[in-house]
């Protein structure tokens, strides 16, 4: 497990709250995922019950065997990237996507190419896939949806989701795309055969080309910095001229110039011609 008492604050007289603050700042420096983004008490719930389950009594311990274990740095990782996933989210976004870019696609184009990238649960590309269909053009349009975990291809292709989920989803929406299920809600299955699912690693495998979206939100922010660079170079290259990547809230790229893009609204970034 390594030797904890190298790390500064592993004895037994620091708070709980300082051990977990502790632990926050590491794991940026080690992952560049930035905990202090999501809800406190949640995210402290969530990495409590993983800490626990292998019995290590302080996130100093945890975090000692993080750096040690790429099996449970793996684990760690896959749980960071999971149950994030809503519809809608940021729903001021989606609706610049829907009455601004997607009406001049599709003015421009007889078909679209789209791809949800790291779609984990499958919210994000059946958002598209309803937005598609609200504009009528569901059936001249493909929707690529990718994903590194098996497990969350699986239930993103069960299409069965719990109310917290929906929370952003507008009701018109809601009550055409989902049917009540035993206390949760079905996606419609026209929208679930609109969409093809498939395992990618985004950092390993190459690309598609030609796309004209490219859905990649909260995911970035996961990577190191190179990692991030070679991400945004790879999504521009896999873009049509004049293709558009739309990225999460806490995304933006200063320099799109540098990948060959240029900002054509808040997170959303154009292929230069």
């Amino acid at each position: 497990m390594g030797d904890i008492r190298s790390i500064p604050g592993a004895s037994s007289g620091f708070s709980e709250d300082e051990d977990f603050t502790r632990f926050v700042v590491n794991i940026k420096k080690l992952t560049s995922i930035d905990l202090s983004q999501y809800k406190e008490n949640q995210m402290r719930r969530r990495l409590t019950t993983l800490r626990m389950k292998y019995g290590y009594r302080s996130f100093d311990e945890y975090f000692a065997a993080l750096t040690a274990e790429a099996r449970l740095r793996n684990e760690f990782l896959d749980r960071m990237t999971i149950n994030v996933s809503e519809f809608w989210r940021n729903p001021n976004r989606w609706q610049v996507l829907r009455e601004k870019f997607l009406p001049q696609m599709l003015n421009q184009s007889s078909r679209l190419s789209i791809w949800s990238a790291a779609c984990s649960t499958g919210e994000e590309p059946y958002t598209l896939a309803m937005i598609m269909d609200s504009l009528g053009a569901l059936d001249r349009t493909s929707v690529l949806a990718t994903d590194i975990d098996d497990g969350v291809l699986a239930k993103a292709r069960e299409g069965i989701y719990l109310e917290r989920s929906l929370r952003d989803v507008p009701p018109d929406f809601k009550s055409k795309y989902f049917v009540p299920e035993d206390g949760a809600f079905r996606i419609d299955g026209r929208l679930k055969k609109a969409i093809k699912f498939q395992k990618q690693n985004l950092l390993l495998d190459s690309f598609g080309s030609h796309f004209d979206l490219i859905v990649c939100r909260n995911v970035m922010i996961y990577f190191t910095e190179d990692a991030k660079h070679i991400l945004y170079g790879k999504f521009a290259q896999a873009l049509k001229p004049g293709g558009l990547l739309f990225v999460g809230s806490t995304e933006q790229i200063f320099s799109p110039g540098q990948y060959g893009l240029e900002t054509a609204d808040t997170f959303f970034y154009r292929r230069v011609n």
